[in-house]
């Protein structure tokens, strides 16, 4: 899922771990978004959001027992870009971003996202998020079990102060969630295996990306057309960042992706280029051997998962996989086309252009 990147600490700014800093040229740059806010309106607008909503994130999820308010806190001070109050506060500029409820509403996205961080970690068996040991791994699979469900009840709770809709908004992609959860688990049954990720990706990441825009649109008293624009926008951005970062998996020399290169392939996690490529019915030798070997499951050998992310980064499943990128990334602008022309909608574009640019 997006949001899993650690931002190094020299491009966070202040508290929020948003990654907002100046490039050379006095833009804005929010770090490893590649989000450009060139209005120091609007950038001080965003920015004075997310130091608000990290202070009340912290608030939030006090409790009166001291080992909840500190396994609570856990994965939240570890960092993170704040992608879905990012889009709460961008949305908030299409309206009045200085009403009351917009920074509420951007923690009640991040409350939802961090609970179900806790809930992927424990079916995940992982033993770290965003560098630090995982929850699970901390305090055992009952407590961070528990203490995702404390965060969903604390984002509800908030909710409810922001009016009916906002709590049956949250409801339903809650839902959405665990529909995406449960289909990634028993996986595609008998149909087209592309099909079933893409709809897992929808369900399990552009599902709360997209309520985050539109409730950045509702609470700054955005119009309908335009919080429909917005939470069509988050969707598919949402769903273009999830497998850009597939592709950097893959393609990266670096940690750029927030993890070892290849991670995924040693696991057995079956990404879009993985699926494309086991798709596949080219007949060169290439093609085949990498099939052969990604037929075998997860790659543990050193030497197989060497010779397979080298065939990966050749192959023709690699190059149609960014091209589906690039695709997402393109609808996603032209459902920004509602929305007036202005700083805050040349942000959000400017977070297209990254995306097909990051794997290319």
């Amino acid at each position: 899922m997006v949001e899993d990147v650690v931002i190094p600490a020299g491009e966070r700014s202040g508290v929020t771990g948003s990654g907002g800093r100046r490039g050379p040229d006095g833009t804005g740059q929010f770090g490893a978004l590649g989000l450009e806010l060139a209005d120091p309106r609007v950038e001080a607008s965003v920015l004075g959001l997310l130091e608000q909503v990290e202070t009340e994130l912290r608030a939030s999820v006090a409790s009166a027992d001291p080992l909840v308010t500190e396994a609570a806190r856990h994965l939240m001070e570890a960092g993170g870009k704040r992608f879905r109050p990012l889009l709460v506060a961008l949305g908030a500029q299409f309206g009045d971003p200085t009403c009351a409820q917009v920074v509420p509403a951007a923690v009640v996205m991040e409350l939802t996202h961090l609970a179900t961080l806790y809930h992927d970690d424990v079916m995940d068996e992982a033993a770290v998020r965003r560098g630090a040991p995982s929850a699970n791994y901390r305090w055992t699979n009952s407590v961070a079990i528990l203490v995702g469900d404390y965060l969903f009840a604390r984002a509800a709770d908030i909710a409810a102060d922001l009016g009916v809709e906002a709590v049956r908004l949250q409801a339903r992609t809650f839902a959405r969630l665990v529909h995406g959860q449960i289909a990634e688990t028993v996986g595609p049954r008998g149909g087209d295996p592309v099909a079933h990720y893409l709809h897992v990706i929808a369900e399990k990441t552009g599902s709360l990306i997209a309520t985050s825009a539109r409730f950045g649109g509702m609470f700054g008293g955005a119009s309908v057309e335009h919080i429909e624009a917005l939470a069509g926008y988050g969707e598919i951005i949402g769903v273009a960042f999830q497998l850009s970062d597939d592709l950097l998996d893959i393609a990266s020399e670096s940690v750029q992706s927030g993890k070892t290169p290849g991670t995924d392939l040693r696991e057995g996690v079956p990404t879009l280029p993985v699926l494309y490529a086991l798709a596949s019915d080219d007949s060169d030798a290439a093609s085949v051997r990498l099939r052969e070997i990604l037929a075998t499951g997860p790659l543990v050998d050193d030497a197989l998962h060497a010779e397979a992310l080298g065939l990966l980064r050749e192959s023709p499943a690699l190059k149609r996989a960014r091209e589906t990128v690039r695709s997402y990334a393109e609808d996603a602008r032209a459902r920004l086309a509602p929305l007036p022309d202005s700083p805050a909608r040349r942000a959000l574009e400017s977070l297209c252009d990254y995306i097909a640019d990051r794997t290319s």
